[in-house]
């Protein structure tokens, strides 16, 4: 489950790097290393974290699906199209990503045996540092830091894992329930507009 769900992550990923790169009017290899970074880069800078061998450069499929939708986004044109980021369907499989990616993240921290602030950390990073790297590159604030209440899901979720774990309750139905509830956080964070405060 969790795996399907992070193969959607990265395809909505993919395609949200991809219009921040066409709205940024890169070039072709800027917005190939645009659409990679935003897809992969959290989980690299994860697995770095952690001294593993980042997965993306031991396993193909990852690399293999952002290369799919990138050649899919420009043969169908879709940089001379209305950005997709503001539709439903889109919306709804970020959300899983960001949700599924900070879980996963969570369960490496804790498996390394990190304490809260690390859990906090890699959760934050696996789902949203690829973006902030991207930005960062592009001259930008990082998108994470002025959307309202998109990064405050990944700690949440980082949170729910940390005290699951504590109290010895992480199982496949736990985490699906953490996974549900963190999706529609989202979502209705998304649609009610919820921000967290400017001060």
């Amino acid at each position: 489950m969790f795996e399907v769900a992070e193969y959607i992550g990265i395809v909505a990923f993919a395609i949200s790097g991809f219009f921040v790169a066409v709205r940024n009017k890169l070039d072709l290899l800027g917005i190939l290393i645009a659409t990679f970074l935003t897809a992969l880069g959290g989980g690299i800078i994860r697995d770095i974290a952690v001294d593993k061998i980042p997965y993306t450069f031991s396993n193909d499929n990852p690399a293999l699906i952002v290369l799919s939708v990138l050649i899919l986004l420009i043969l169908f044109k879709f940089h001379k199209k209305e950005s997709i980021e503001s539709k439903p369907l889109f919306i709804i499989s970020d959300s899983i990503g960001l949700v599924s990616f900070s879980i996963t993240g969570a369960l490496i921290a804790i498996e390394h045996h990190f304490n809260l602030t690390g859990v906090l950390a890699i959760s934050f990073i696996t789902a949203v540092g690829g973006g902030i790297v991207r930005d960062v590159i592009i001259n930008e604030v990082p998108f994470v830091f002025k959307t309202g209440f998109y990064g405050t899901v990944s700690l949440l979720m980082g949170m729910a894992i940390y005290i699951l774990n504590n109290y010895q309750v992480i199982s496949f139905l736990s985490l699906s329930i953490i996974f549900l509830i963190g999706v529609t956080i989202r979502v209705v964070a998304y649609y009610q507009k919820w921000k967290v405060p400017i001060i």
